[in-house]
C-alpha cells in the first residue's frame, strides 16, 4: 500500500523533471540567438538616427548591419556621457543617445540622434515597446518619429514638449499620439529626463 501511495508522486516528479529539462535545454539553446537579435535591433536603431550612415530601406543582412555598425559607430565613453558617436575628419559629427523608461504597459527603449551642436535632433528610433496596438504603439510609426527631425532642444526641464494633436507647434515641440495620453506623457518624460542628464554630463 505504501508503494502505491508514493507511485503517483514519483510519477509526477519524473514527468515534471523531464519537461523542465526540455524547457531549460531549449532556453539555453536559443538564448544566444535571442541576444544576438536584440543586439542587432539596437544597432539598427543607432544607425538609423545617424546622418548618412544607414538607409533602413536598403535590405542588408544581419552581419552586414553589424559590420556597418562596427565600422561607422564609436562606442560610448566618459567624454560622450554614454552616447554612441560617428565622426567626420576626426571630429564628432553626431551623437546617438539610448534612453529607456517605463511606458504605459512596459519599458520603452529609444535612441535619439543629436547633431554635433548638441541641440539639433536628427531622428528618433523606438527599438523596444509593448504599448497598445493602434494607440501607444504608434510611437514606432514614421508619422510620429519623423516629427523629431530638425527639432531644437530647449532649456530644461521641458526640452522637447508633446503638444495636443492638431495644435500649433514650435521648434521644440511635437504632436502627441491621438488617444494615447499615458504613452505620450511617459515618452515625453523619458526623453526630457534623458536629454537633461546627458547635457549635464557631456558638458
Amino acid at each position: 500500500m505504501t508503494e502505491k501511495k508514493w507511485y503517483p508522486v514519483l510519477y509526477m516528479f519524473l514527468i515534471t523533471a523531464f519537461f523542465s529539462a526540455i524547457v531549460i535545454g531549449l532556453n539555453q539553446a536559443t538564448s544566444k540567438r535571442v541576444q544576438a537579435n536584440q543586439t542587432l535591433i539596437f544597432e539598427k536603431a543607432v544607425l538609423s538616427v545617424l546622418p548618412n550612415v544607414y538607409d533602413p530601406n536598403q535590405k542588408l543582412s544581419g552581419i552586414e548591419v553589424h559590420n556597418l555598425f562596427v565600422e561607422k559607430v564609436q562606442p560610448p565613453s566618459s567624454q560622450t556621457a554614454g552616447a554612441y558617436t560617428t565622426a567626420e575628419n576626426g571630429k564628432i559629427s553626431a551623437y546617438a543617445l539610448p534612453f529607456q523608461g517605463q511606458g504605459f504597459w512596459a519599458e520603452i527603449k529609444i535612441v535619439i540622434g543629436i547633431a554635433a551642436d548638441k541641440k539639433t535632433i536628427l531622428g528618433l528610433a523606438v527599438y523596444q515597446q509593448n504599448e497598445t496596438p493602434g494607440l501607444g504603439a504608434e510611437i514606432t510609426k514614421p508619422e510620429f518619429r519623423n516629427q523629431f527631425e530638425g527639432k531644437i532642444i530647449a532649456q530644461p526641464p521641458t526640452m522637447i514638449s508633446f503638444a495636443r494633436p492638431g495644435s500649433t507647434l514650435n521648434e521644440s515641440s511635437v504632436h502627441a499620439i491621438t488617444g494615447a495620453t499615458q504613452t505620450s506623457v511617459r515618452l515625453e518624460k523619458i526623453i526630457n529626463e534623458g536629454l537633461q542628464k546627458w547635457q549635464q554630463e557631456v558638458q
